[in-house]
């Protein structure tokens, strides 16, 4: 007859195996946020409480390719930092998608109006290629707007962003097609890189053809 062997449960072990791992996560969140945190001490230095705060508000999403991340119709509900990847702003019209912008690593994607008012999107939001961002819903970035270090920065943000935009869109109606070619590749080069011919194209209001023409007398 074989008798069995008894398990001895040892609390401490599992105790410390339990410690192990949550030090273990802790060290990951640090780490991953690096990026975010960075970007904004850039706008605004933060002190520990909030940058601890931004680390237990945002949360870390992987959006497949084509995966949208705001769609037409539908209320955005978060703000989200790339990490890493590739995300296109279009809407539709007379049947055609109209490329607006295209977003790479360490820029905010977000649908203005239909955030802040809480109301259905006008555009969409698509991931171009695997995205991996850092998200933030409407109802906690309420939370983190008490913290007058993160309000800080969000006004920062919000006010160059606009300034930009309003820059960007009187500028680059003044510029030919490849002037605004080159403005892209300097500025946005990840564009030029990763996006693909008819997205730019439509981003500069240019036809394909015309893209390739551009491309071959530059390269």
């Amino acid at each position: 007859m074989v008798i069995g062997k008894k398990k001895f449960y040892n609390s401490k072990t599992k105790t410390s195996a339990s410690h192990y791992q949550t030090s273990r996560e802790t060290v990951e969140i640090n780490k991953r946020m690096n990026e975010l945190i960075a970007f904004i001490n850039n706008f605004q230095e933060l002190d520990i409480e909030t940058e601890e705060a931004i680390k237990k508000y945002f949360v870390k999403e992987t959006f497949k390719k084509n995966e949208f991340v705001v769609e037409e119709g539908k209320i955005c509900s978060k703000v989200c930092f790339i990490k890493s990847g590739l995300v296109r702003r279009f809407y539709f019209e007379d049947g055609e998608d109209i490329t607006k912008w295209i977003y790479t690593n360490n820029q905010f994607i977000i649908s203005l109006s239909s955030f802040f008012e809480q109301k259905p999107s006008f555009e969409y939001f698509q991931a171009c290629e695997e995205t991996v961002v850092y998200s933030l819903s409407y109802s906690d970035e309420q939370i983190l707007l008490e913290y007058p270090l993160f309000s800080k920065f969000h006004i920062k943000q919000l006010r160059l962003y606009l300034s930009k935009i309003n820059e960007f869109h009187h500028l680059y109606k003044l510029m030919n097609a490849q002037e605004k070619y080159l403005y892209l590749l300097h500025s946005f080069p990840q564009i030029i890189q990763k996006a693909k011919l008819k997205h730019i194209a439509s981003l500069m209001d240019i036809s394909q053809e015309t893209l390739s023409r551009i491309r071959a007398s530059i390269n």
